[in-house]
């Protein structure tokens, strides 16, 4: 949304209004903060998904597996995130 746009808030951060990315930079931390686009929340929500869809198919089996599972998806997403994420500083 661009800030001149009818409907834009004007509360928030200029910067975060003006990229394309998905992820905003964290001001004081390392890293990238909550979704600011549609785009970014689908990825989260696709993510939460995938975790979350094979827990009950797990039960019986090795937490091992899971957790190779689950690094895999989580490396995955913060790729997403660097790529699309706002540079961090």
């Amino acid at each position: 949304m661009n800030p001149a746009e009818p409907g834009a808030d004007a509360t928030k951060e200029p910067h975060i209004l003006q990229g394309t990315w998905w992820f905003p930079a964290r001001r004081f931390l390392p890293g990238w903060g909550l979704p600011v686009r549609w785009q970014g929340w689908v990825v989260l929500a696709v993510y939460f998904a995938l975790i979350l869809g094979p827990a009950p198919f797990m039960h019986g089996r090795s937490p091992l597996y899971f957790l190779l599972y689950a690094f895999c998806l989580t490396m995955a997403l913060g790729l997403v995130v660097a790529k699309k994420g706002e540079p961090l500083h």
